[in-house]
């Protein structure tokens, strides 16, 4: 663990291996923890450097919402990349990483190597879509803030996004419970309200500016929603693949671990030869 203080926020990252590095982005509610178990065989063709975003984790919980925007969260991932002297990166953004993975292609092309998106979406293409989903994120801000993080983490890993969790061993989920209830209400509750899906700029516009980028556009079966955005981005990022993972549903590196790792090595590997 090492905490890397840049623009004015300390922000908490885990590395391990040598070779072509490889940011590693986690969702909402989650942390670097979440891809513990899939350093090693990350690693042993890569160098992982994973971030605690803003307000998740270890890293800093800043009171101010517009300081959680992927405006700012791009420029801290690059101050990140300068601090540990790497020109250029491959980076594997889950949901909300996902997200943060595409602003952070788009805007600084220079700096990637490669990107995997799982379970991502480039945002609402409406503006009436996006005031309701802001509407609706304060709204789960403001419980979060009322309610306290246990009741929020009982909340959350039970919404619909989630069903297939339940497929999961015990232990599995439990460890899930206990890694969410490490995350501070306040920064939950920020991060929302600075970086939910409604806050987002649609990206959809600008996907054709990547066609020179090698990307891995990964979804869960048991997940139609996101299975029909990445099938939709496929057709405008021309040097894309796409993997829909079988038995999985939103978090295919927790429902079918070992296929997520070989489809992502895979990937990193290709885009080295």
């Amino acid at each position: 663990m090492t905490r890397i203080v840049v623009n004015g926020m300390g922000l908490n990252v885990e590395s391990a291996g040598q070779g072509l590095p490889l940011v590693l982005l986690h969702g909402f509610t989650g942390s670097t923890a979440n891809w513990r178990s899939h350093l090693p065989a990350l690693a042993a063709c890569c160098r992982v450097i994973a971030i605690d975003m803003l307000g998740h984790g270890q890293s800093d919980a800043p009171s101010d919402p517009a300081r959680y925007s992927l405006e700012h969260t791009a420029h801290d991932i690059v101050a990140i990349l300068d601090y540990l002297n790497i020109e250029k990166a491959a980076v594997l953004g889950y949901s909300m990483g996902g997200r943060i993975a595409l602003h952070f292609a788009i805007n600084r092309p220079e700096r990637l190597n490669g990107l995997i998106l799982e379970s991502a979406s480039p945002g609402l293409a409406s503006a009436e879509e996006r005031a309701a989903r802001v509407a609706s994120d304060n709204a789960l801000a403001e419980r979060i803030e009322r309610e306290g993080i246990e009741a929020f983490v009982d909340y959350w890993g039970n919404i619909p996004l989630f069903a297939s969790q339940k497929a999961l061993s015990e232990e599995t989920r439990a460890a899930l419970r206990a890694q969410r209830l490490q995350n501070r209400p306040a920064g939950l509750a920020n991060s929302l309200r600075g970086a939910g899906t409604g806050m987002q700029a649609p990206l959809w516009q600008s996907l054709g500016e990547l066609q020179q980028v090698p990307v891995l556009l990964l979804a869960g079966e048991l997940d139609p929603k996101y299975c029909a955005v990445a099938r939709q981005m496929q057709h405008q990022l021309a040097a894309a693949q796409l993997k829909i993972v079988p038995g999985a549903g939103h978090t295919i590196h927790l429902e079918n671990p070992a296929l997520f790792d070989r489809l992502v090595v895979d990937f990193l590997k290709r885009i080295q030869a």
